[in-house]
């Protein structure tokens, strides 16, 4: 009869498929199967003796591919893990973590497929890039070095939290200890929150392990490589090619045979938690991923997470701090600037555009800080009081110029809908349409009106479109091309600039009030973050924060570079009304045509441990709050709403899920509704 394999598929449906092999198949192993009408590239989880299915009706496998190694242990242990933790069959969580080539049946079958992606990527292996000569590395200082040897000299698991003000060194401590683990001979896997971070990074690796072994040692991994960059860093690094991954979330799914160390650089950023698909945390699973191979984990950050912060304030994690700038220069002094009474022209005080005159003439850069892009968030009739809105959301808007007036638009940013801009007020005719607030576009503008031989530059999502715009903006920005920056959250967190001088930060208000309790901590932690980009090689580096509400605790934290202090009162204020890191959370969302019908699900599945308690001992333990639509209700003309379910008691919450989720997924059929449960989300 052959040999059983019980194999994972990327459906939508809970539970593993047994097929029958004519050889057999090691665990961890691709394969293609039939499914349905269609065929599928599946991972082999277990080979058991007898199937769980009548086998005169089990189908065969197709074919194994084994132009790849088995897929290890503990990589498959990591993915039982986040499926089991995310609530999310395993095949959903195996196959989109691996590069498309490798899941895709087409690469292996039919007439394009030419004998498989990983066969045709070694014939086209393209060399490193060469490195001239290796970088020498700078003497490290006390508190450097004490963290840097309690790193490289971790026996065993321990997550250590690397908690070190702007500019204070962290990549060096990395460094250092990165060396250390790749002299006894093991990998490295380097993390990072976004895209545009690596390229600097990325150089600082390179020409640092070019003394080791050429710059050869190093895989570099992100959504923005194109399938078959991506797959060529994934097949290196699970060869063990590649002794350094440096990489964004996604990499954190990458096979590593040699891992012996783990580093999350700006371990606090929202970028590393995934907001589709599986909604995991990138930062958690590396914790989770250091203990399970008993390696150590550095979490490193200017303003860690309240969460990351707790653990070491009560003992589970090491914490070490660098309390100073690395170079001799001084924090930046920071100064609230209240506009309740100025005069603002464009939304800029007197006393910052003085600043940045006065940068100017000395020679310096300066960044303009705003976290809005476009030009103006929305365009107004003040005749009739008409904004423009997106008819297929319950959102604004946004007015974009695009070189001339004839080519301007406006765009939704939850949809991307864009229109032409009118000619006149749809609702009374009048002509006389005016922006109202303001981008990073019209920030742009009235700078280059104000400073018209300043040269200026902008880097937001618009401005970085394109492959390697990021890149090439911020080689001009280092290079000296640049007098002003307009920038988003891009440029708040990462870049080295040498001669930047002053920090305006714009509009900062507009977070301090938001609904979701981490507010508060998003805005502390991007203000900080972006203040340290001011003064890191110059002395006397400013920041001017813009604000109604200077007595704020945020800012008078921000006053005294005080994190600890924020984070103890961020802290206490979570503790006294049960929020986490105090509690446990999942969000249950449900998307459907009508509001109503998401809101009767919620509804329903919210009494499911009422109707069947026997079938949810946990139930209560826990708290499942009524069911209420999201602050944008409608995105693309889907209607969204949402159930909070929060205990103090993160087993019971577990247990609770897995009962719950699969009732869900038979109910919501009956409603016609698509749902997704998230498990620690980040917004609510």
């Amino acid at each position: 009869m052959g040999f059983w394999v019980r194999v994972a598929l990327d459906v939508p449906v809970q539970g593993l498929f047994d097929y029958c092999s004519a050889v057999f198949v090691p665990i961890g192993t691709r394969v293609i199967v039939p499914f349905g009408r269609r065929k599928l590239v599946g991972v082999v989880v277990d080979t058991p003796s007898q199937p769980a299915i009548d086998p005169g009706i089990a189908k065969l496998v197709e074919e194994v591919l084994d132009d790849t190694p088995a897929l290890p242990p503990d990589w498959l242990r990591l993915a039982s893990f986040a499926a089991q933790y995310y609530q999310r069959p395993l095949g959903e969580v195996m196959l989109p973590a691996l590069p498309a080539g490798l899941r895709k049946v087409s690469a292996y079958q039919g007439k394009r497929s030419a004998g498989g992606p990983v066969r045709r990527m070694d014939k086209r292996a393209k060399p490193e890039p060469a490195i001239v000569g290796a970088d020498v590395p700078p003497a490290l200082n006390p508190a450097q070095a004490q963290a840097m040897q309690a790193i490289a000299g971790q026996q065993g698991h321990k997550t250590i939290l690397l908690h070190g003000v702007t500019g204070s060194g962290k990549t060096e401590v990395y460094l250092h200890a990165a060396q250390a683990v790749l002299a006894r001979g093991g990998q490295v896997l380097f993390m990072v929150p976004e895209i545009n971070l690596t390229p600097q990074l990325e150089q600082s690796l390179r020409t640092r392990l070019a003394g080791i072994a050429g710059g050869e040692m190093l895989a570099v991994m992100h959504s923005g490589l194109a399938d078959g960059e991506r797959l060529r860093a994934w097949m290196r690094a699970h060869r063990g090619e590649a002794r350094v991954l440096l990489g964004t979330r996604l990499s954190i799914f990458a096979p590593l045979p040699d891992l012996g160390l783990i580093i999350v650089d700006e371990e606090h950023d929202a970028s590393y938690k995934q907001q589709d698909g599986l909604r995991y945390s990138a930062r958690d699973l590396a914790v989770w991923r250091g203990r399970d191979r008993n390696i150590p984990v550095v979490l490193g950050s200017a303003t860690p997470s309240l969460e990351s912060w707790n653990h070491a304030e009560t003992g589970h994690y090491l914490r070490f701090s660098l309390p100073e700038r690395a170079k001799a220069v001084e924090l930046p002094s920071v100064r609230l600037v209240d506009t309740r009474r100025l005069a603002m022209q464009q939304g800029f005080s007197p006393q910052l555009i003085k600043a940045l005159g006065e940068r100017l003439e000395a020679g310096q850069q300066s960044l303009i800080f705003l976290n809005r892009r476009g030009y103006a968030p929305v365009l107004n009739c003040a005749s009739c009081g008409w904004v423009s809105q997106c008819p297929r959301c319950t959102a604004y808007t946004v007015l974009h110029r695009a070189g001339t007036a004839r080519r301007n638009y406006l765009q939704c940013h939850h949809c991307g809908y864009q229109a032409r801009v009118p000619h006149a007020c749809p609702d009374c005719g009048d002509q006389d349409l005016k922006p109202m607030g303001r981008g990073t576009q019209r920030v742009e503008e009235y700078l280059a009106e104000l400073f018209p031989s300043a040269r200026i530059a902008r880097i937001d999502a618009d401005s970085t479109r394109l492959k390697g715009s990021a890149a090439a903006l911020f080689a001009k920005v280092h290079a000296g091309e640049v007098d002003l920056l307009v920038g988003t959250q891009m440029v708040a967190k990462g870049h080295d600039f040498a001669n930047l001088g002053l920090v305006g930060v714009l509009n900062a208000d507009a977070m301090l009030f938001a609904q979701d309790f981490r507010a508060p901590e998003r805005l502390f932690a991007q203000l900080m973050q972006v203040a340290g980009r001011a003064g890191r090689h110059v002395k006397g580096g400013e920041v001017i924060i813009q604000t109604d509400y200077p007595e704020q605790p945020v800012y008078q934290a921000l006053l005294r570079h005080d994190y600890p202090g924020f984070a103890e009162y961020g802290l206490a204020e979570r503790e006294a009304v049960g929020l986490p890191p105090y509690a446990y959370q999942a969000l249950l969302t449900a998307e459907a045509r009508e509001l109503a019908a998401a809101l009767d699900f919620l509804a329903h599945a919210r009494q499911l441990p009422e109707r069947f308690a026997d079938q949810y001992p946990t139930a209560s333990a826990l708290t499942l709050y009524d069911p209420v639509p999201l602050r944008v209700v409608r995105v693309a003309n889907i209607e969204r709403a949402q159930l909070l379910v929060e205990s103090a008691n993160r087993p019971a919450l577990q247990a609770f899920l897995t009962t719950w989720a699969s009732a869900l997924a038979t109910e919501a059929r009956a409603f016609r509704v698509r749902w997704n449960l998230e498990v620690d989300p980040l917004e609510i």
